[in-house]
């Protein structure tokens, strides 16, 4: 008989009912023992998912979009393709451009404030996770810490919206590139509202990838590098690329949205760095900074 708070999305992946009676419990054990879950019944509205996407669809195709180019400095604004990632260990930069928007940063114009509002709820929501994760912890990790985890991210300036746009695929793509290369994200805790279209695949212990559900509805949480590195590797940050689609859909776009919690730049990770130092040692690799 199956769990009542589960639902089977695929063999590797559950999907937690956050309303639903030991969801805290459940969301944690998922996330322990995967390093990624699934969310069901929570508090984002699904309707202004899909109207932000199409708001940033338009600034993708705008004239104008490179005026918002981003200051290395504060990592805000537009990144284009020729300046986006490469992931750790790879040579070929991703094949994709993003927006990336901190509650203290700007917005192209002609944009509504629905940027803000969907942040400033993913980033309440992924608070409230980071507590559950927090109150999971033993004992002797726990006392670890330089401080709780949840107050590593009070007030923080540095949690980041990125709204991310995979352009179709022209043919002329460098022989092993992909839309996103396989890496591991920096933050401590990750949400991802559905995205539009598939791609999003996640590595298990074993070494195999499988295919994440972007359902509508759902949001796909994952813990990140600095969550791996406080608690020690209790929680472990979990590799996941998004792959090129073939037939058809090279011709279409891929939109997500993923909110990253991060810690204030001054928090002590662990004897080895600061948040500010992990989080500059990262995009250095990256071939950002």
């Amino acid at each position: 008989m199956s769990h009542p708070v589960l639902q089977n999305t695929l063999p590797y992946l559950l999907a937690v009912d956050l309303k639903a009676p030991h969801a805290a419990e459940l969301f944690t054990q998922s996330l322990r023992e995967t390093g990624f879950a699934v969310i069901k019944n929570h508090p984002i509205d699904t309707k202004a998912i899909e109207d932000l996407y199409l708001e940033w669809a338009k600034f993708f195709t705008h004239p104008n979009k490179r005026d918002y180019l981003y200051h290395k400095d504060t990592q805000e604004g537009f990144f284009p393709p020729d300046i986006a990632e490469t992931a750790k260990g790879y040579s070929l930069k991703d094949l994709k451009e993003f927006y990336h928007y901190f509650p203290w940063g700007r917005l192209p114009e002609f944009m509504s404030s629905q940027t803000y509002n969907v942040s400033r709820a993913l980033a309440d929501l992924a608070a409230e996770l980071l507590t559950w994760v927090e109150q999971s912890l033993p004992e002797n990790i726990a006392e670890g810490l330089s401080m709780p985890l949840s107050e590593m991210c009070l007030d923080s300036p540095r949690t980041l919206f990125r709204i991310l746009h995979y352009p179709p695929l022209s043919g002329q793509e460098e022989p092993g590139a992909l839309r996103a290369a396989a890496h591991e994200d920096i933050d401590l805790i990750t949400l991802l509202p559905m995205a539009i279209g598939n791609g999003l695949q996640v590595l298990d212990r074993q070494g195999q990838w499988h295919d994440v559900p972007c359902d509508p509805g759902m949001i796909v949480v994952n813990s990140g590098d600095m969550l791996q590195e406080c608690t020690q590797g209790y929680y472990p940050s979990t590799t996941h690329r998004v792959l090129n689609p073939e037939g058809e859909a090279r011709q279409t776009s891929r939109y997500s949205m993923p909110l990253f919690l991060q810690p204030r730049l001054e928090v002590r990770l662990s004897e080895r760095y600061t948040a500010e130092e992990y989080w500059k040692e990262r995009i250095t690799e990256q071939g950002i900074a």
